[in-house]
């Protein structure tokens, strides 16, 4: 069914039949692939239809909970791991912190929506030799390029994932954009989730710690280990089976926070200059610089997306486009310090990474502000803002790539 709705989702007398002919298992495919298909007007119809008529909250396919509890038990077991087999923590997460999350993913969203089978296989194989790969670098806890690949091998992770999700479709923008949505309702039902075993846990533990029961170890052996890693699937399960709980609170939370954001960049860029602070010479504060940076890309980005998808107004539309300015101006600060850091103390593997990062992030954002400034003062629709950001994307996974693949053998592994 799930096909047969892709195949017609431009044509709605098809769709109809479909329909008719079991409106059931029409609802339930149809809301589990919505996700990628969102940004035909057609499905937006039929959406808006289902929604109407579906007033309850879907649990998905029949068993699809058993489905979800194995799978977020496996990826517990994995994180569970190096105290089973009395493995060094920190030696394992951070080097497979990734494979806690990204392979159930993959694994879960092949076994709902029936992924392609030769994409699934080459996306596992990736993950097998990623593994293989970094748990095979020197141990050697005082090596930046071992950090280094450490810290961008999720995101490489993140890469495989997408392109299992893409299916088929790697090329489309369409169906980018849509894991990029996705992406974005996946970090906020996270979010959510997060906040709400974490208030959960704290009430339990402090109750039976008034009748003198001690749960905190076995929260923190048990609870902990095996309920973070099931976050992310938990989250895809109720996004995948219920879409209509994300797309309303994510235009939201972009809608509100584009303004602050604004203001609180506006702000600190200020506070740097009346603090004298000097990211030139202040290597730790020139760290922290970039993070925030990553950070504020991040919510420039899903600002993006979301009004992409909901044809924010030109007000809107202004206020991202400030929004990316102020950042290319944070970039730009960030990217004359490690270069002067570069010509002042020489190349070294941190620095590079962190000056081929900025620069990736400052053309991207120079793409994006260019187009905002088109739908702004030129009468010119998102759509273009959105074809912008996920023409880069494949950028990004290369460069991870060479720094997780290629930095240790050109830096000698130091």
């Amino acid at each position: 069914m799930k096909d047969l709705i892709r195949q017609h989702i431009d044509h709605p007398a098809e769709l109809e039949d479909l329909y008719r002919s079991d409106a059931s298992t029409f609802k339930s495919e149809f809301n589990a692939i919505y996700n990628q298909i969102q940004d035909h007007v057609v499905a937006k119809v039929w959406y808006e239809r289902l929604k109407a008529s579906e007033p309850t909250i879907s649990w998905g396919f029949k068993n699809e909970w058993l489905l979800v509890i194995i799978i977020a038990f496996l990826a517990g077991l994995v994180a569970k791991f190096p105290q089973l087999v009395s493995i060094d923590q920190d030696y394992f997460f951070l080097r497979n912190i990734g494979f806690v999350v990204f392979p159930f993913l993959t694994f879960y969203l092949a076994k709902r929506d029936g992924l392609n089978l030769k994409v699934v296989s080459i996306s596992f194989v990736a993950f097998l030799a990623s593994a293989v790969y970094i748990n095979l670098l020197p141990d050697n806890p005082q090596s930046d390029t071992l950090v280094l690949a450490s810290i961008h091998l999720p995101l490489f992770l993140w890469s495989i994932f997408g392109f299992s999700y893409l299916k088929n479709e790697v090329n489309s923008h369409v169906q980018r954009l849509g894991f990029l949505r996705f992406n974005g309702d996946l970090a906020v039902m996270m979010a959510l989730l997060a906040i709400t075993g974490g208030i959960l846990s704290a009430l339990t533990v402090g109750m039976f710690s008034l009748i003198e029961i001690n749960l905190e170890w076995f929260f923190e052996n048990y609870v902990v280990i095996w309920g973070l890693p099931s976050i992310p699937i938990i989250a895809t399960y109720l996004i995948k089976t219920n879409p209509r709980i994300v797309t309303m609170v994510s235009p939201v939370i972009a809608k509100v926070f584009t303004p602050i954001v604004l203001i609180t960049l506006v702000l600190y860029l200020a506070a740097v200059v009346v603090s004298g602070k000097d990211p030139y010479n202040d290597r730790e504060f020139l760290l922290i610089f970039n993070l925030i940076l990553i950070g504020v890309m991040a919510i420039v980005l899903f600002s993006i997306v979301e009004a992409s998808k909901n044809h924010r107004s030109r007000l809107e539309a202004a206020l991202l486009l400030s929004l990316s300015l102020v950042t290319i101006v944070l970039n730009s600060v960030a990217l004359s310090a490690i270069l002067y850091r570069v010509f002042e103390f020489g190349i070294t593997p941190n620095r590079l990474a962190v000056l081929g990062g900025n620069v990736l992030i400052l053309t991207n954002l120079v793409m994006v502000s260019t187009h905002l400034y088109l739908s702004v003062f030129k009468q010119k629709g998102l759509d273009s803002v959105g074809k912008s950001i996920t023409w880069y994307l494949p950028v990004y996974s290369l460069w991870t790539f060479i720094v997780v693949f290629l930095f240790p053998v050109l830096f000698g592994f130091r």
